[in-house]
């Protein structure tokens, strides 16, 4: 038997654990190139005229071991050696992570969307997490995962017609390539040209990349130049030798960049995703009836897929797109329609009627008349909830347009009916002002808090005392107690809250009116556990933020909407001013001026503390200084979300009774304040909020007959910010600024919560009007003709429903 020379037995090991690290030339300390050297004379036979293992990329280093170890297996040298001591390149398999199989698929079976993506070629240990940490666990999650852009490597010139600064691309000859140092780096250079001059490239930390750039071998070169000493120079370009890729993925097209993470570079990624599409698109079935493509004018779904990553022209992928965004509004609007028909549909809501003696000895009480908008909502709530069928409706409404009267009128009727209602707010703060704002409705202009989180009231119109509780999750634990059995005795006619209220110790048994303010600060299954409580209760949702139509089609498509688009007579415009730094204390004077005419004013400021990240002014620490220094004279008071209900009551009651001059605050005035005196907003660090939010704190001014000002101040605004604060300036409309917020921010930020009940959508923005106005109209065409999808035309749409539904009820559980 001819033994085996170490040297092979030690390179079959080294091999072996290259696979077993993803081929990361980590098994050799310092390298294998240096062990290549070394065994020279005894390896050659095996090696291929390999130049350097480490210029290889992980592909190529991949095929070159298992060439590598298929030439040890022909060697008749050693063919008689035990199979054990050189087995083939897959006999030993890499350790599997946990819970996964590491086998890949046989011969005769190619991959499906479904197999785990470790079984793809290429896919190594060390990549899978990495993959895993971007949402790609299956092949079928490379298909769909869509590049954030493309960068357009279509422009193909001659070495004379680069242009510095620009995205071209050029198809070159390689002169002459070399390893050379660039600082401290390893990189590459290399001279390329064509018929008309030549151009230098330089890949910094790249220094294998030399020995691929074989002299007057042809490549395509993408990137930008730069003019560096008088000379064109490609820095850092995407670069394909034409001998080696039939097919461009990195240069002279329009190609993907995806989302990624360390260790997983853009070429492997690309890789990837080609390699998915071309061995599964097949596996993509077409789930859009034809009637449906043919009248929106959408591209088939597998063309659609296969354009989004790597589209022929910019006009194929906005066909591409366009499709894919109609996909995921389309299923998106087939879901909000079903829950609106299966709500209205199912009946089962207790019938809530009114006497109209009843309603208007309420109203009479009011130191205001509703304004015809107002009206139009309290109607539009009345004649809903009258019906057996469950009121699904939302109420909204510009700042100060008063939609909170029009809630009390709504929660009245259910008390009058001997029933309970119910108001869930997203934070302590908003659900304490709710909770003092509506007793003073109810019980007029004279009420005087008791103090505590019960009050009992007299209404006129009703033959008896109403009771109104607050419920909150940072209550002691024996005041919750004590209401929880109070509201489960039914002895609580309305209650007002937080999340508090749909935990499930938490029961409203005789619940026939539920409110959400703020709704889009809720998530799906939590505005479903409050409707689930009581008696299939009728259902009102406010927003005090004005919501873009867009938007609105989608968030509130299963909502019936009343909007009071009118304000209450009298008031004038509220002024506002962008202040730069230099002038605060021209601000502060404006303040000044204003107190002396027996006026009021906020100063807001967004954080309670210092914070060292988000370098703003703090309201306590801005209450010293206006107290001590700037209006030390005056009367100021603090208000912010850690006080106590008690405390918090004091200090407004003080400031709505003239007792303070200037309240500094943090955002918890931004709804629900009332001080028609106050005619000053001062908003510290404007920089900070966002358009609706600053439009929010405005409306706390300008309630009274005096004409208000918003003052926004900001240290070192940035252009975007600027922008924003020069918009609030120049409009009073929410409707238009919440456009603008929208596009600035996006849904998730502008929003304030990712528990929109929005899903995650790949492709779709909720800007696009066009798409959710035409999948609505789909939408409801293919609802009204086959409400369950249960026709076998509709088999696929009805499957890829389910799956859409699964993903969302997954997303916001």
């Amino acid at each position: 038997m001819t033994s085996i020379r170490p040297a092979t037995r030690s390179l079959y090991n080294i091999l072996r654990e290259e696979r077993d690290r993803g081929f990361d030339d980590t098994a050799v300390i310092g390298g294998l190139d240096g062990f290549l050297v070394r065994h020279a004379s005894d390896l050659e036979p095996y090696l291929g005229g390999i130049a350097s293992y480490a210029s290889l990329t992980t592909d190529e280093r991949s095929e070159w071991s298992r060439q590598t170890v298929q030439r040890m297996r022909e060697d008749t040298s050693v063919s008689d050696r035990p199979e054990s001591a050189v087995p083939s390149h897959g006999a030993s398999p890499r350790p599997k992570p946990k819970g996964q199989s590491r086998k890949r698929p046989p011969p005769d079976r190619s991959l499906k969307l479904s197999d785990d993506v470790t079984l793809m070629k290429g896919v190594w240990r060390k990549m899978q997490p990495r993959l895993e940490s971007i949402g790609v666990n299956r092949v079928g999650d490379l298909v769909y995962q869509f590049p954030n852009r493309h960068s357009d490597y279509t422009r193909i010139r001659k070495v004379a017609q680069l242009s510095p600064g620009e995205d071209q691309t050029a198809i070159l000859t390689v002169w002459e390539a070399s390893q050379t140092m660039l600082g401290r780096q390893k990189s590459t250079q290399a001279v390329l040209g064509d018929e008309t001059g030549n151009v230098r490239a330089v890949w910094f930390n790249n220094p294998w990349l030399a020995s691929r750039l074989k002299q007057g071998s042809r490549v395509s070169i993408s990137g930008k130049v730069n003019v560096f000493r008088g000379s064109l120079v490609f820095q850092g370009p995407e670069c394909e030798v034409l001998d080696e890729d039939d097919d461009l993925l990195h240069t002279g097209r329009l190609v993907p960049v995806y989302s990624t993470t360390q260790g997983l570079s853009q070429r492997v990624l690309r890789s990837l995703v080609k390699r998915a599409l071309d061995e599964c698109i097949g596996q993509i079935d077409e789930f859009l009836p034809q009637e449906v493509l043919h009248r929106a004018g959408l591209i088939g779904l597998r063309d659609a897929i296969r354009q989004m990553h790597y589209p022929d022209d910019w006009e194929s992928y906005q066909h591409a797109r366009r499709r894919l965004a109609f996909d995921e509004l389309f299923l998106f609007q087939l879901s909000v329609l079903s829950r609106r028909a299966e709500w209205k549909e199912s009946g089962g809501a207790l019938p809530l009627r009114v006497e109209p003696s009843t309603l208007d000895a309420f109203l009479s009480t009011l130191t205001f008349e509703l304004t015809g908008a107002q009206s139009r909502a309290v109607n539009d709530i009345l004649s809903d909830i009258e019906t057996n069928q469950a009121m699904s409706r939302l109420l909204q409404g510009d700042v100060g347009s008063g939609k909170t009267i029009v809630a009390t009128a709504a929660m009245l009727a259910a008390v009058h009916n001997g029933t309970q209602a119910a108001l869930m707010a997203p934070t302590e703060i908003l659900a304490e002002q709710h909770f003092l704002t509506i007793c003073r409705l109810l019980d007029g202009p004279g009420f005087e808090p008791a103090g505590g989180s019960i009050q009992t009231l007299n209404v006129p119109g009703l033959d008896r005392k109403l009771t109104v509780a607050l419920l909150l999750g940072g209550q002691r634990r024996r005041i919750r107690d004590d209401l929880t059995s109070l509201l489960s005795a039914g002895l609580v006619d309305i209650v007002i809250g937080t999340h508090a209220l749909i935990q499930e110790s938490v029961d409203i048994p005789n619940l026939s009116l539920a409110v959400v303010d703020e709704q889009h600060r809720f998530g799906v299954s939590q505005r479903a556990k409050l409707r689930e409580k009581g008696v299939r209760p009728h259902f009102l949702a406010m927003s005090a933020t004005p919501i873009p139509r867009s938007l609105s089609m989608t968030l509130y498509g299963d909502l019936d909407v009343s909007v009071i688009d009118e304000m209450p007579p009298g008031r004038l415009p509220v002024r506002t001013r962008f202040v730069e730094n230099e002038r605060r204390d021209a601000a502060f004077e404006f303040v000044r001026d204003e107190l002396d005419d027996g006026r009021q004013a906020f100063v807001v400021c967004p954080l309670i503390d210092e914070s060292e990240v988000i370098q703003t002014k703090a309201a306590q620490e801005e209450y010293e200084l206006l107290s001590t220094t700037v209006f030390a004279d005056r009367s100021v008071g603090l208000l912010h979300g850690r006080m106590s209900l008690e405390e918090k009551e004091h200090v407004m009651d003080d400031f709505k009774s003239g007792g303070l001059d200037v309240l500094v605050a943090t955002p918890v005035i931004e709804v629900g304040i009332d001080v028609p005196n106050a005619t000053v907003m001062l908003i510290d660090g404007a920089e900070r909020f966002g358009l609706s939010q600053l439009h929010q704190l405005r409306g706390r001014v300008g309630r009274g007959a005096h004409q208000s000002t918003c003052l926004l101040l900001s240290e070192s605004p940035g252009s975007e910010a600027l922008n924003r604060l020069r918009l609030l300036e120049r409009t009073s409309d929410g409707f238009r600024l919440s456009e603008e917020d929208l596009k600035l921010r996006g849904p998730g930020d502008y929003l304030g919560t990712r528990q929109s009940g929005l899903p995650t959508f790949r492709v779709a923005e909720i800007t696009d009007q066009d798409i959710v106005t035409l999948a609505r109209r789909e939408a409801d065409r293919i609802l009204s003709a086959d409400p369950d999808l249960s026709r076998q035309e509709h088999s696929s749409l009805s499957t890829a429903f389910g799956e859409f539904n699964s993903r969302l009820t997954g997303e916001h559980s």
